[in-house]
């Protein structure tokens, strides 16, 4: 059948022509028939603006659709980081021919290159037909949405229906689907990342079957031992409402094929069910539901159809239906052979087992049949007409250590071993069995980073899944990266069990250390885990074996690291406390270096359901020995904003005006203290009556009757009575005294008497003239008697006995003055 070939050429002029002032300007002529779109992700920011004539129009986007140059300009630097390219060109097909080809063709380094472009051939069949696209000059291979090609070149199937598109798959050069039929519209995409030039192809269009499928792919089986995956329309998300998908496989003669279902999700149904049908030539059709075991097929083409029902689409208890499967094949009656040698991998082991017992399948070892092989040393492996999916291939290891003085000081290393590639099947799951020395503790951190236990709202969406048990089989929990857990330690003997999503192999994780493992001392829990949460990211935690309870007896903590200026808010959202026949169960929450506690309950006390905690802290928990039901919780930690920030914030501030304010203050007190320095033409005089002042405008002091200087403000217990100590020395009753020595100017331990104005009043002092002070006596204060008013005190003459009693008051006579 001919057809008319054009070649998609998306300008056929384009060349810069200015930059200036940041502003990029380019002229360009879209091909006849081709749409040329630029379009920005940003709301704001960088415009293009067209010139056609003197109009110049300004936007997020523009589309250019007329064979006539358009001048371009880009008003910042670098818009190939705000915008994007899609060049779109429609393909009409009648029920006899279609009006063009796919054709890949570049014009050469043009600046267009620069930005990521998408290529786009809308495709229009009449019907009944369908739009046929044939790969089969390089053939294509289906990977999920979310991964990339090596090349950085994929591919994109679209069909269009009333209810939406419907994303039919993403694909990558060179693979085993040469053919794809769409029913009435669609499209194919190719997506070019900036900078890389468009690789020259062509995939021819044609007219179809007529289908009554959404989509029909065409899956060419390569000769020899192959293995692919396929995924259902839509995939990850649901596969559309009471619609159908079809697969036709062409199998090479004397090959047989076998099919896993590695991922599959059910919906709810309202009318109709769910599927999987099976037709081949010479034998009638074969329809199991998603959850039978497929069927392998022996020889011979076929077509796998799937099926979905009319979806209760307002339950949120129906995720939809999805489909990840796996397609294998072998040639009948092959026989592979496979030598190993495992006396070089440190006490590795391996173990074969054939998992489907209906299978022709042979497994021999050493030339003796076998239904389960361990390999510990040399041996020589045998397998006649097994697929991959009829064998697993596990390995195993065992680290210990006795004594913990003789434990290596270096971690041990947890790798995946690199094995021969003549095995029938990829390693599936690598298990290490960690033996501390008695009372010791095995300590293990991952290489990839922090963990976090898969729970339900935290699933593990990685490659590849830890999987920690105690030595006799008891789940500690399933653990997968990226997460909060920073250091696990376990009390006892152990396993670590690495395995990938979805049955996944760990073929591109040879020789890459997951996992380091120390024997340590032992700790006072059976499990302790560091937690290092992260704002605003919550973190779920769980009891050791959750959702089975913990083990009677045992005990659990959390080291949780929270960062300044922050709080943890614990919830406890699945909180299931049993009936206990002997001790309690506990929760407990402490801050780091406290003694007293933030919150404690046990199995027979109310729980709060959440609390809030300020600093680092541990979460502490304990089982009894249980009579009926289980210990288990899951705790959400969450990270926000401490509340007293804003108070710290508060009083930060205030603090720091106060230190201003007391530096004005003081800057202020030095500048008068230097005004009075000036006045240096003042002389400061002495006056016998103790009262120091200057002349000049001061003026001189009042006398003593207009004033207060006889009035003092304190007299020094010194200076009271001197001939009292001195006799109470010669009687015994004080110690030896001295005299002070003659007074020479104004010292800080001898002050001369200032009366109650004098010490008010703020004079400056200028310097004393020297003189002789009468000695005065050193008495101890605490011997000084209070004088009395109206009472009359003599003095004896110091030539009186030392044994003279004390001086007593004389009373006045009557009347008095």
């Amino acid at each position: 059948m001919s057809s008319t070939r054009v070649t998609l050429r998306f300008f056929l002029l384009t060349f810069v022509t200015a930059t200036v002032s940041g502003v990029l300007k380019l002229s360009i002529a879209p091909d006849r028939g081709t749409t040329l779109s630029i379009s920005s992700s940003q709301v704001k920011g960088c415009k293009v603006c067209t010139w056609a004539g003197r109009l110049r129009q300004c936007g997020l986007s523009v589309v250019l659709k007329e064979n006539t140059p358009v001048s371009v300009e880009f008003e910042c630097s670098r818009p190939q980081d705000v915008f994007s390219v899609e060049i779109a060109r429609n393909i009409e097909c009648t029920t006899k021919l279609c009006t063009g080809h796919i054709i890949q063709a570049d014009t050469g380094s043009l600046p267009l290159l620069d930005f990521n472009r998408k290529f786009i051939w809308n495709l229009n069949a009449s019907a009944p037909k369908a739009v046929k696209i044939d790969f089969s000059n390089t053939g294509l291979r289906q990977i999920n949405p979310s991964d990339s090609c090596p090349d950085g070149h994929s591919y994109n199937l679209q069909a269009f229906q009333t209810s939406g598109n419907v994303a039919v798959g993403k694909y990558c050069r060179t693979g085993p689907v040469v053919c794809a039929q769409i029913l009435n519209q669609g499209s194919f995409s190719l997506d070019v990342p900036a900078g890389q030039k468009l690789q020259n192809g062509q995939f021819d269009v044609s007219v179809g079957e007529e289908i009554k499928s959404l989509t029909k792919i065409t899956v060419m089986i390569p000769k020899g031992t192959s293995s692919l995956e396929l995924l259902s329309p839509n995939y990850p998300d649901s596969f559309p409402d009471d619609d159908v998908m079809q697969w036709y496989f062409q199998v090479p003669d004397k090959h047989r094929t076998a099919l896993q279902f590695l991922n599959v999700t059910k919906p709810r149904c309202l009318k109709k069910e769910t599927a999987v049908e099976y037709h081949s030539k010479g034998r009638g059709a074969m329809v199991l539901s998603l959850s039978d075991p497929q069927p392998e097929q022996n020889q011979g083409d076929f077509t796998l159809t799937l099926r979905n029902c009319e979806m209760d689409i307002r339950s949120a208890a129906s995720p939809g239906l999805l489909l990840n499967l796996r397609v294998s094949s072998s040639r009948t009656g092959l026989t592979v052979s496979c030598k190993v040698d495992l006396s070089r991998m440190g006490g590795l082991s391996l173990h074969i087992e054939k998992l489907r017992p209906a299978s022709v399948c042979q497994m021999r070892v050493n030339s003796v049949l076998k239904e389960k092989i361990t390999v510990t040393s040399k041996s020589e492996l045998t397998f006649q007409d097994c697929f991959p999916e009829d064998v697993q291939v596990t390995a195993t290891k065992t680290i210990e250590c006795s004594v913990l003085k003789d434990c290596p000081k270096t971690p041990a290393r947890l790798s995946v071993p690199l094995l021969p590639p003549c095995l029938l099947a990829p390693l599936s799951s690598v298990t290490w069995t960690l033996r501390p020395p008695q009372h010791g503790t095995v300590e293990l951190t991952s290489s990839f980073g922090p963990l976090k236990q898969s729970l339900p709202g935290q699933q593990c969406n990685n490659s590849i899944v830890f999987k920690l048990s105690e030595d006799h089989g008891t789940t500690i929990g399933h653990f997968c990266t990226p997460g909060a857990i920073q250091k696990v330690q376990i009390h006892t003997n152990m396993t670590v069990t690495v395995s990938g999503m979805g049955g996944k192999s760990l073929r591109t994780l040879s020789k890459t250390v997951l996992m380091e493992a120390f024997f340590k001392e032992g700790i006072s829990e059976r499990y302790i885990f560091t937690v290092s949460p992260k704002r605003d990211t919550p973190v779920l935690l769980a009891t050791p074996g959750w959702p089975v309870g913990m083990k009677s007896y045992s005990t659990v903590s959390w080291i949780v690291s929270v960062p300044p200026r922050m709080e943890a808010h614990l919830m406890f959202a699945k909180l299931s406390q049993p009936k206990c026949s002997n001790r309690h169960t506990n929760i407990r929450v402490q801050r780091v270096g406290r003694l007293e506690e933030e919150y404690s309950r046990r199995e027979d006390e109310k729980a709060v359901s959440e609390i809030t905690v300020n600093g680092n802290f541990y979460l502490n928990m304990s089982n009894c020995m249980p009579e009926k039901g289980d210990f288990s919780v899951i705790t959400k930690i969450t990270l926000h904003k401490s509340k007293n920030l804003l108070l710290t914030i508060i009083l930060s501030v205030v603090a720091v005006l106060l230190v201003i304010f007391v530096i004005v203050l003081v800057v202020v007190c030095v500048v008068i203290r230097k005004k009075k320095k000036k006045l240096d033409h003042e002389i400061s005089i002495y006056n016998p009556n103790c009262t120091s002042f200057l002349p000049g405008p001061n003026g001189f002091p009042k006398t003593r009757e207009d004033n207060e200087s006889h009035v003092y403000a304190s007299i020094e217990d010194t200076l009271v009575y001197t001939h009292l100590l001195r006799k109470g020395a010669e009687m015994g009753i004080y110690g030896e005294f001295d005299t002070h020595p003659p007074f020479s100017g104004q010292t800080d331990s001898q002050k001369p008497l200032v009366s109650k104005i004098a010490a008010d009043d703020d004079i400056p002092v200028g310097v004393y003239e020297k003189f002789q002070a009468p000695p005065l006596p050193i008495r101890p204060p605490s011997h000084v008697k209070a004088m009395q008013d109206n009472v009359i005190y003599q003095t004896e003459d110091p030539s009186e006995e030392e044994n003279s009693p004390n001086l007593g008051p004389r009373l006045e006579p009557e009347g008095g003055n």
